[in-house]
Parts: C-alpha cells; structure tokens; sequence
C-alpha cells in the first residue's frame, strides 16, 4: 500500500524548488540555484553514508616561514605561540601597508599590471631608512633569483 505525500516546498539561495517528497525528484528548479546546487557539492570530503563533511577553514598565517628562519639565525631558540601570534600580525600588517601602497603607484602611473618598480617603490615609503634599503636589496635578489631559475627550465 503506497501513501502519498503533499508536494513540498524549500527555498535555496533565494530561489524556490517544488519537490515531490514521494518521489524525491525536483519539478522546478532555475538555473542559477543548478549551479549554486554544482559548486557546493563539489568537495570530495564525504563518510560512507555519503553525508557531506565540512571542511576546514584555512587560515593564512607564516608561522611556518618565521619558524625556518628562527631556526636559520639562532638553531637553539624557540618561539611561544604568543610571540608566534605577534610576529604574525606583525608580518601581515606590513604585507597589507606594502600592498596597498603599490596598488596606489600602480593606478597613479595608470598601468593594468603591478611591476616589480611600483613594489619596490612602495619598499622605499612605507619602511624607513635602512629598513628599506635592506628590503630593497632583498626584494631584488629574490626576484633576480625567481627570473633565473624560471628561464632555466
């Protein structure tokens, strides 16, 4: 003996789906919430029932870079997460100020693209004195480095 249901309705991303609950089938859909429905179910991360896991946030930080170069410059020392915390805010900040400020060179001189010339004008302001000679200096190795071993192979 089969029991009919009452068709059902679900709002999705501002878009309304009539399903048909005995069926299980979509009567109406948009194409707009068809491609919502593609790009969220495009995570592989599934248990085997086939329920969706969440995955993780990724959060951007460079503790694994100020890590490697404690350990270049002192091999013995170690780092608290707090300091670890500090230093990492410290890094973004200045990442963001030195970003910004090529951004502005960048539409000042009315060009599409960002040059090496407008971050390493953007070097000079923002960081002080010997500061930003040294950054200079270490900006244009990095990138003489990156130019060679990209044409070499």
């Amino acid at each position: 003996m089969t029991t009919s249901t009452p068709a059902t309705t679900t709002s999705v991303a501002k878009k309304t789906i009539k399903t048909d609950s005995s069926m299980g089938k979509k009567k109406r859909a948009s194409v707009a919430s068809k491609k919502k429905a593609t790009t969220v179910n495009n995570n592989n991360n599934s248990d085997k029932k086939g329920n969706k896991k969440r995955s993780k946030k990724r959060i951007e930080s460079y503790s694994t870079y100020i890590y490697r170069v404690l350990k270049q410059v002192h091999p013995d020392m170690r780092i608290s997460q707090k300091s670890m915390t500090v230093m990492n805010d410290f890094i973004s900040d200045v990442f963001d100020r030195l970003a910004s400020q090529a951004k502005e060179l960048q539409e000042h001189s009315k060009r599409p693209t960002l040059n090496p010339r407008d971050f390493e004008m953007a070097v000079g302001l923002a960081l002080p004195g010997e500061l930003a000679k040294h950054g200079r200096s270490e900006g244009t190795k990095a990138l003489t480095t990156y130019t060679a071993t990209k044409h070499s192979s």
